[in-house]
């Protein structure tokens, strides 16, 4: 008896230091290190023995203000994040993303000496959906970063400056699992952006999206593939599944294709695995493709597949953001022109290695996608969703007929581009 109640108060005691996994890192160049840190030089590049260390990019430079990436080896979760931005050598304007290129800082402004907190929480996954089964993620995704077992987070800006990090796995805060295309996914590279690595940045610490979309899929291919069955693994009780499908699901063809049919079977899938879990399924209807008519309007090219949409939510009273509305407004407010300035079209030479324009009517830049992720906001206050609650200060209400400046908006590159368009039209 007293065996057994040694190895079940070991047992809870492992368990409970697994659940409060915690890592903190001291980026000050001063030999003291605070008690509990790890401290990091520019010598501790990552490897898989150490599970920390700076990744991708070279290490910091006092002397220079590149962008670089730390990388930390964590199971998969939710991870509350605190930076302690600035340093006490030199001013600095730092912008912080994660993974993917998911935006969650665009630029914190510090003096000489100064730091500032910034917090929030970022979901981090790998492939494995259980001992023996595995997404089927594309070959062109075994390079990126939402795949792999670490936590990368980028440090960017005209001159990044960091003094602590403070990782920490929660499990206690809402997470909105989002599905859908190329129009949705985290672009890892220049000039390419969606929603989904934007919307991030718009909300603090109190929840967390995970961003399950990829170029080219539809919403049966999303699920042949286990992506749905990887975020069910994760999914829980109060968390949210966002799903944008339409542009891939359009093409196909055959018996029992088409959007009153297995578009929207697959849909009622992804609801009822959802609603099962206890999780809130949402319907976003498709981006708009930049299809102007002569009369200087947006002509709908997504067939019934809208309509399909619409008439699902109705059915099974599931909250729908009308993205396809927005995005019309959106586009016949910037006008024919103007409004190629929210998609990756850029003449040859402005990216390394591009050879021919790129004149993409689908894809959005970084701009385009901010916009749309404000769209996406709007809509979800619209409709009340309670985690609205957690909208950073500073939000200024976004009416799409009335995009914002694209001349104003300041992003800066990440160190990667790509000149092949993602997956899909």
């Amino acid at each position: 008896m007293k065996k057994t109640l040694i190895g079940c108060l070991a047992f809870m005691l492992c368990a409970s230091t697994l659940s409060a996994q915690s890592y903190k890192f001291d980026f000050t160049t001063g030999k003291k290190v605070k008690e509990g840190y790890t401290k990091i030089t520019p010598a501790d590049r990552y490897s898989d023995e150490k599970g920390y260390g700076y990744d991708l990019q070279a290490s910091p430079d006092e002397k220079s203000n590149a962008p670089f990436f730390f990388s930390v080896n964590v199971p998969d979760g939710n991870y509350h994040v605190t930076a302690v931005i600035g340093n006490r050598k030199k001013a600095g304007v730092t912008c912080v993303r994660g993974e993917s290129r998911r935006l969650f800082a665009e630029e914190i402004h510090t003096k000489k000496k100064e730091t500032k907190v910034y917090e929030f929480t970022i979901n981090k996954r790998n492939v494995h959906i259980s001992d023996k089964e595995d997404v089927r993620i594309k070959a062109r995704e075994r390079s990126k970063l939402n795949w792999d077992d670490k936590l990368t987070l980028e440090f960017n800006g005209s001159a990044p400056v960091l003094s602590e990090l403070i990782i920490e796995k929660v499990d206690d805060v809402p997470t909105i699992f989002l599905c859908g295309n190329s129009t949705v996914v985290d672009q890892d590279n220049e000039p390419w952006a969606s929603w989904g690595q934007m919307v991030t940045r718009f909300f603090d610490d109190k929840v967390c999206f995970a961003n399950y979309a990829e170029s080219g899929e539809s919403a049966n291919t999303f699920i042949a593939a286990g992506r749905l069955k990887k975020a069910l693994t994760q999914m829980k009780k109060g968390d949210y599944i966002f799903m944008e499908f339409g542009h891939n699901d359009q093409k196909q063809k055959g018996p029992g294709k088409g959007a009153f049919y297995s578009y929207m079977t697959s849909l009622k899938t992804f609801i009822d695995e959802a609603r099962s879990r206890g999780a809130q399924p949402v319907l976003v209807t498709p981006t708009q493709r930049r299809s102007f008519g002569p009369d200087g309007k947006i002509q709908d090219t997504h067939l019934d597949y809208p309509d399909a949409m619409r008439w699902l939510a109705n059915k099974e009273n599931i909250p729908l953001i009308d993205l396809h509305q927005m995005t019309r407004l959106f586009y016949e407010a910037m006008g024919v022109e103007e409004s190629k300035k929210a998609f990756v079209h850029y003449p040859a030479g402005t990216y390394p290695n591009q050879t021919k324009d790129f004149a993409d009517n689908t894809h959005f830049n970084p701009y385009g996608a901010y916009q749309i992720a404000k769209c996406i906001i709007e809509g979800i206050k619209k409709l009340n969703l309670p985690f609205i609650e957690h909208l950073r200060e500073g939000y200024v209400n976004y009416n799409p007929a009335q995009p914002d400046d694209w001349n104003t908006f300041k992003w800066y590159d990440s160190p990667f581009t790509e000149i092949e368009k993602p997956d899909g039209n």
